[in-house]
């Protein structure tokens, strides 16, 4: 099982056929794809499964909250519900927005200058976000790799490019699927989430009505498996395990993936887990 996972419809590099193949090779039967505030892959995906594997719908919404930034994952909603398509809509206009101002301070700031075909390229993605500009840099050779042009080139850039964290759970609800807070000490490359932080943050979530912690990951420790499994039970709230697999653009995580230790995770093995 793997229910975090994301394709080349917002910042993976595997289409959704690509990781299918993948996902039959690494012997993995359950999974859904989570891309960054678009449906677009996940329906092609659903398109694509064949008998014997089963597919979860998903989503990963990035939000902010009076707590601070997070992200939501969504499982198993109805993509046509209205509250939804709004959710999506208005990420969907703040990422365009915070793009046309990324390109802007590429060029007032580096002097790089997009052409017109790379612009179009960009504003036609379903989730155009950073590694895709960043990808572009690397092209041209002003930067080595991605992480060091999104670093150099891309990471000042003022302006909000997240939904709220009570619209994105409300949408989900309201679409009949299940929210959950997506690796809630801190994704790849973020630092931990201090006991404040985290304290604040899931009860802010409770309040928006959050009903599941991400608590298997892949950058996780067991003693930070153990300490969110132990949150989740105390709050009611289902367990959910994912790797945030993007292909080679993080080559180190792997499908299947739920901690960094190379435990196996025993949720994958229980029918009656939450999927």
């Amino acid at each position: 099982m793997d229910l975090h996972i994301h394709t080349t419809a917002s910042d993976g590099t595997d289409t959704p056929g690509e990781l299918l193949g993948k996902l039959a090779a690494a012997g993995i039967r359950v999974f859904s794809v989570t891309d960054h505030d678009t449906v677009s892959g996940a329906l092609e995906m659903e398109s694509l499964v064949p008998e014997g594997m089963r597919f979860i719908r998903g989503i990963e919404f990035s939000c902010i909250s009076d707590a601070g930034k997070c992200h939501i994952l969504g499982y198993g909603y109805a993509p046509e519900h209205p509250a939804f398509l709004a959710a999506l809509e208005e990420g969907r206009q703040l990422r365009l927005e915070k793009l046309e101002r990324r390109i802007l301070h590429l060029r007032e700031r580096f002097g790089v200058e997009l052409t017109a075909e790379e612009t179009a390229w960009l504003r036609s993605l379903p989730s155009p976000g950073k590694p895709h500009l960043g990808q572009l840099l690397v092209n041209r050779g002003l930067a080595p790799e991605l992480g060091t042009a999104i670093r150099t080139y891309l990471g000042s850039v003022p302006g909000r490019d997240r939904i709220n964290a009570g619209t994105a759970v409300r949408a989900i609800l309201a679409a009949g699927g299940t929210p959950v807070w997506a690796h809630p000490l801190g994704g790849e490359g973020e630092k931990r989430l201090t006991p404040d932080r985290f304290e604040a943050q899931l009860r802010t979530l409770l309040d928006h009505g959050i009903r599941a912690l991400e608590c298997w990951y892949s950058r996780y420790t067991m003693a930070e498996v153990r300490f969110l499994t132990a949150k989740a039970e105390e709050h009611g709230l289902a367990v959910t395990c994912g790797s945030d697999y993007h292909g080679t653009a993080k080559p180190d995580i792997r499908l299947g993936m739920c901690n960094c230790e190379g435990i196996d995770c025993p949720i994958l093995k229980e029918p009656g887990c939450f999927t």
